[in-house]
């Protein structure tokens, strides 16, 4: 999964491209390799009885909780500042970099505390963190509805010759902070900006309740469930309790019980969803689009539903995994929702013999992030160093710290690994963005700095840490999100690296996914962590192909949940309820049966996060399969390839519209139909995305 803090107006966005007039910085004599790094057990902080503590991410003030408080206090008074520059500059570029100026010292709070208040260890520096969340909010909501700075913006894309006048990048940024001001309202009259942010507010309230109720676990009375399979659930008292669907449970009744109960719809969750629903309805009417798909879809590659609802396709494919059934369970050969993700298992192990413990030890932590810094050293001429943080800027000692340095142009970044598991950790692989790149005004640049977050076991005494084979893709796609904030030198940090539009946002994450499933790639670094045996290549070539086995019914799964999202951020009133229309589009576009008295849209967590957004999965693998197929499937390590890819994609991130990087790497305009045709060539088992005959 991707984590980029947005903050209404002045949120976080994506790249842009600035190649000149940006000094090479200068290497360090204490980077050391990468692969050694992280195969060897962390050290501590130096020993140093007398240096001061440097603070979290190298901040001075956070080197204690307080200095929260001492940060936010500081980016609120520069901000007021710069509102007062903003509002009393003439008309210009200069109006655009001030915006830019102001996005980029609410962020650097905002984005940081995003990260610390759910992954720091000590309560006292997440409730800190917590705490400036609310204060740079509250501040952002002010800048939303302030007249005046709203007025400063709107006389310079006004001003046609003005507008004519600025270069694509910087016209592009003001036309984005412009829609931001917009969606939130501002353009209406004093009652109905009034309502626009009385309804934001209401957003944020129902989604925050919405999420917290997609995990609450449901119970049933002990007695209800039959007794040889209540072993396989929490007893609390008199009632069982269910907080999962107990997908992989070999048991057919086990799943069965799961999905009924976990899936049992809960009065409060469904009128929280209403609710939710019908006030994004409300929003984007008022602030002048005819549905919240309309208004979620502005400035993506898909542009309007139109688009969209042309993108769904029938794939559905589930004649394996009843065969299967029928083998294990010859008296119930029905599949229901609650059995593919346990029959796709066991068709992959019996057909390919792909059981994770064979391959994780060719895959030792250091050995695959060694892998990576080959990869994009050949493919992008960029080194992967360790480098030793300083007393206080890590959060854990456990954490790595990479320098990103190119080979022509020097230090580009830096990323901060949070790779192992701990207690209180969230249980999921994200990217953090804690500091976006941009031009400063000394002509210096701001390096952008990240946090990949995984949830890794620890090494042992008797091992380093391995990885299995999902672990490592999981791996290879974060690092996708983090080459992709390395890599762009934007003058805006408000399109910065990530910060671009949901549906391109995965392309560089997923185009990583097929690095890892190459064997000329993997082959590179797969060792046995004892002999240094390679991976040998029948058993890369098993695992690619067993990741097609059934590929078509996941990918009808997720066709159905973007067709969903988009009926209940479409038309409204809602033709019929939110279970009732669940209940059409299953039938229309997955290929099993509904099951009654179950509301699996309760539990549907990415209304809230990527509400009418959730195609975007669908249209970046697209793009990524695309982009795969023309650069780099007859060759992974092309580097002329690699280069058009960072000038064309990577460079620009948000601060160009995504269709023109996409035609730009592909160097065609791509149709809806070719979108669809290469997700359906994934799926294909004689098309493989490695060529096993290549030495």
């Amino acid at each position: 999964m991707l984590c980029v803090g947005r903050l209404g107006g002045f949120g976080a966005r994506a790249a842009g491209s600035l190649q000149a007039g940006i000094r090479a910085r200068r290497v360090s004599t204490s980077w050391s390799p990468v692969g050694a790094a992280f195969n060897v057990k962390p050290q501590g902080s130096r020993l140093d009885l007398f240096g001061e503590r440097r603070g979290l991410f190298g901040v001075p003030e956070l080197s204690a909780p307080e200095g929260f408080h001492i940060a936010q206090e500081k980016a609120l008074r520069k901000t007021e500042l710069l509102v007062d520059r903003a509002c009393s500059t003439p008309p210009g570029p200069q109006t655009v970099l001030i915006f830019d100026e102001l996005s980029d010292s609410l962020c650097r709070v905002a984005d940081l505390a995003d990260f610390v208040k759910i992954a720091h260890p000590e309560p006292a520096f997440r409730e800190a963190a917590e705490e400036a969340c609310r204060s740079i909010g509250t501040m952002v909501e002010k800048l939303n509805t302030n007249v005046d700075l709203y007025q400063s913006l709107q006389k310079l894309l006004a001003d046609k010759k003005l507008v004519d006048s600025l270069d694509p990048e910087t016209r592009r940024v003001a036309e984005l902070f412009m829609f931001d001001f917009e969606i939130s309202g501002i353009h209406l009259d004093k009652e109905k900006r009034k309502r626009a942010v009385d309804l934001n507010v209401k957003i944020l309230d129902l989604s925050s309740t919405f999420l917290m109720g997609t995990n609450f676990p449901n119970k049933i009375e002990k007695h209800l469930l039959p007794e040889h399979i209540r072993h396989n659930f929490t007893s609390a008292g008199d009632h069982i309790i269910i907080d999962g669907l107990h997908a992989e449970a070999p048991d057919d009744l086990v799943r069965e019980a799961a999905y009924k109960i976990f899936l049992y719809p809960n009065a409060g969750q469904l009128k929280c969803l209403e609710e939710l629903l019908s006030s994004r309805d409300l929003l984007a009417k008022l602030v002048g689009y005819s549905t919240f798909s309309h208004r979620a879809l502005q400035g993506t590659i898909a542009k309007n539903p139109v688009m969209i609802n042309l993108f769904y396709r029938t794939l559905k494919d589930f004649e394996m995994i009843r065969e299967m059934k029928m083998k294990l369970n010859p008296q119930n050969c029905e599949v229901m929702p609650w059995d593919p993700p346990y029959y796709s298992g066991v068709i992959r192990a019996e057909r390919y013999n792909i059981e994770p413990s064979l391959y994780c030890p060719f895959f030792s932590l250091g050995a695959c992030m060694e892998g990576l810094n080959i990869l994009l050293n050949r493919l992008l001429g960029i080194s992967l160093y360790a480098e030793q943080p300083a007393k206080g800027e890590v959060w854990s000692e456990d954490v790595r710290k990479l320098a990103v340095v190119h080979e022509s142009e020097g230090l580009l970044g830096y990323i901060y690994c949070d790779f192992f598991q701990r207690a209180d950790k969230p249980h999921q692989d994200c990217h953090f963005t804690i500091r976006g790149g941009r031009l400063k005004e000394d002509g210096d640049y701001q390096l952008p700095v990240v946090v990949l977050m995984l949830n890794l076991p620890r090494s042992s005494r008797s091992s380093p840490t391995l990885l299995t084979p999902g672990m490592m893709e999981n791996l290879f796609h974060e690092m996708g999100h983090a080459m992709h904030s390395m890599l762009g030198r934007t003058r805006y940090q408000h399109v910065t690296g990530t910060r671009c539009p949901t549906d391109f946002a995965e392309v560089p994450s997923i185009l990583m996914e097929y690095f890892a499933n190459d064997y000329r790639v993997v082959n590179q670094f797969a060792r046995h962590y004892q002999t240094g045996q390679p991976l040998p290549k029948n058993m890369v070539s098993r695992l690619c192909e067993s990741k097609k086995v059934c590929a078509a019914a996941d990918m009808q799964l997720q066709v159905f949940y973007a067709a969903l999202d988009q009926i209940y951020h479409g038309k409204h009133p809602l033709r019929n309820s939110t279970t009732d229309i669940l209940k059409e589009t299953q039938e229309k576009f997955y290929g099993l049966p509904y099951v009654p008295n179950t509301a699996w849209q309760l539990r549907f967590s990415h209304l809230v996060g990527y509400g009418a957004k959730y195609y975007s999965y669908l249209m970046s693998r697209a793009v990524a399969s695309m982009v795969w197929k023309e650069c780099f499937l007859q060759d992974p390590f092309n580097r002329a390839a690699g280069e058009r890819y960072r000038r064309e994609m990577l460079a620009h991130g948000g601060g160009r519209e995504p269709m023109l990087m996409v035609e730009g790497v592909l160097q065609k305009c791509p149709s809806v139909d070719d979108f669809v045709s290469a997700l359906v060539s994934d799926l294909d088992l004689d098309f493989e995305t490695f060529l096993m005959d290549s030495e």
